[in-house]
């Protein structure tokens, strides 16, 4: 750990050294005379705030000498009037603060330096998520910057029990993550568990933001692929988690904050459940289980069924693929699979100008072109047209994603062992979700097990907003 000095000289060549001052463009460094003492700053162009920068360098260059200013600290007392201040020794904090967007000023005579955070990161509109659109209610967004995240939580929740944890993540990045909880509702062994795990991420680098810090969060099952952190982008959903006693994690550069503890079965869970009338939203919630057990069963079941032919004789016989087929019925379900897939990236990598259009476009073509071909039956179109579009009937894409695996796994077990693969692919997902263990909680099947009647209840139906349900 290395410290100023009250040699001005080398603390300045030390910081130019060290920030890249005549390496980097867009470090800013200027010489300034401050009551006649020699004084430097450093900032990062685009960081700073230009308008206040300004104001307090027009205020500096004014001051006739600088008395009553023995230490840095006193100093800031005396003559810098941005409340955002700290004066610091340590060199290497010092550097990451630059490096964070804050203004490092340097005076001769001391031996600490001052940090001012007038900064002002580039951020877009809190417009609303693309994912998790509601018909009734708030649309903003979380962003990428945290202080702005952290306002649009405030703005719900004006109580002085709302605690925002700040904790620093990362060798490289030293990445901003915020813990989010009510203090008088929050499970404190929750909490430290939580805590503990943020304080003990051994990562270089918080690259991919949310994602590096979950990973590294969690024990790793790369076997396994339920997902294991429920995320939102919509302030009001996580508003309402920490109005429950949940947490809430946010991680700067990132618009997508966790959700824990995260468990199977509020997967099902989803704003617009709670912006229409209890009944509708309880109808909505179930028809989101249907829908979750359909996309999971109903090809493989298909299959299974029309893999022989005597299956479908009596009263099944609307099953029945009714032309003949050369390309055998497994390696055309695989191959509908990898076309909803592959329009997905293309749509996804796609201008926004041209995604609508090529993707209705190239469904139409690559649809009516492989039943024309012999490659596909009409029932295998329609069978992955309903789950392609099922899939979007649930606001997590991890959780789609992991169905699909999981239902290629059935498609491959019936194909290889006919009941007995269906009956053991069953097992096999039952298996992954007794064993997925998520980053913190009761278990990944509660309230099924360990088993709570009342929560249990609560996930089935949309019960009234009241003082205790959020």
């Amino acid at each position: 750990m290395e410290y100023l000095s009250r040699d001005y000289e080398s603390n300045v060549q030390r910081f130019n050294d060290l920030l890249g001052t005549e390496r980097c463009f867009d470090m800013i460094a200027r010489d300034l005379c401050i009551g006649n003492r020699r004084a430097r700053i450093w900032t990062i162009d685009g960081y700073g705030d230009d308008e206040v920068i300004e104001r307090m360098i027009s205020f500096w260059l004014s001051l006739p000498g600088v008395p009553n200013a023995e230490t840095m600290q006193d100093f800031i007392a005396h003559y810098v009037t941005f409340s955002e201040v700290n004066a610091e020794k340590d060199v290497e904090k010092a550097i990451t603060s630059v490096f964070l967007g804050k203004l490092l000023l340097l005076v001769e005579g001391y031996d600490a330096c001052a940090l001012i955070d007038a900064k002002s990161f580039p951020v877009r509109s809190v417009e609303e998520p693309s994912s998790g659109k509601v018909l009734r209610g708030s649309h903003d967004g979380f962003v990428e910057t945290l202080v702005t995240n952290a306002a649009l939580l405030r703005r719900r929740i004006r109580d002085p029990q709302l605690t925002l944890e700040g904790h620093r993540v990362s060798e490289k990045s030293h990445a901003d993550v915020v813990i989010c909880y009510l203090e008088n509702k929050v499970d404190r062994d929750l909490l430290e568990e939580i805590r503990r795990k943020v304080d003990a991420i051994d990562a270089r680098s918080i690259s991919m933001s949310q994602e590096s810090v979950a990973e590294s969060m969690m024990k790793p099952q790369w076997w396994n692929p339920l997902p294991k952190v429920r995320y939102t982008e919509r302030p009001d959903t996580a508003t309402a988690c920490i109005m429950e006693g949940d947490i809430v994690v946010l991680v700067d550069n990132s618009p997508a904050a966790m959700l824990l503890p995260t468990h199977f079965f509020d997967f099902v869970q989803e704003a617009n459940d709670f912006y229409f009338p209890p009944l509708v939203g309880t109808y909505l919630r179930v028809l989101r289980y249907v829908v979750f057990v359909l996309t999971l069963f109903i090809t493989p079941v298909w299959y299974l069924l029309v893999k022989d032919p005597s299956r479908t004789e009596e009263g099944l016989h609307f099953l029945a693929i009714a032309g003949d087929y050369e390309v055998p019925l497994l390696a055309q379900l695989l191959l509908a699979e990898f076309i909803v897939d592959l329009l997905k990236l293309a749509s996804l990598n796609t201008p926004s100008v041209f995604s609508n259009s090529f993707s209705m476009i190239g469904a139409l073509v690559l649809g009516d072109f492989a039943v024309q071909a012999h490659w596909l039956v009409p029932e295998v179109l329609a069978y992955m047209a309903f789950v392609a579009i099922a899939n979007f009937a649930q606001p997590s894409y991890e959780l789609g994603y992991s169905f699909k695996l999981l239902r290629l796994m059935l498609l491959l077990l019936v194909g290889v062992g006919d009941w007995i693969g269906f009956v053991a692919g069953c097992l096999i997902i039952v298996l992954l979700l007794a064993t997925t263990k998520p980053i913190a909680g009761k278990g990944y099947l509660y309230p099924l097990c360990p088993f709570n009647g009342k929560k249990m209840l609560s996930l089935l139906i949309r019960r009234p907003i009241g003082r205790d349900n959020t």
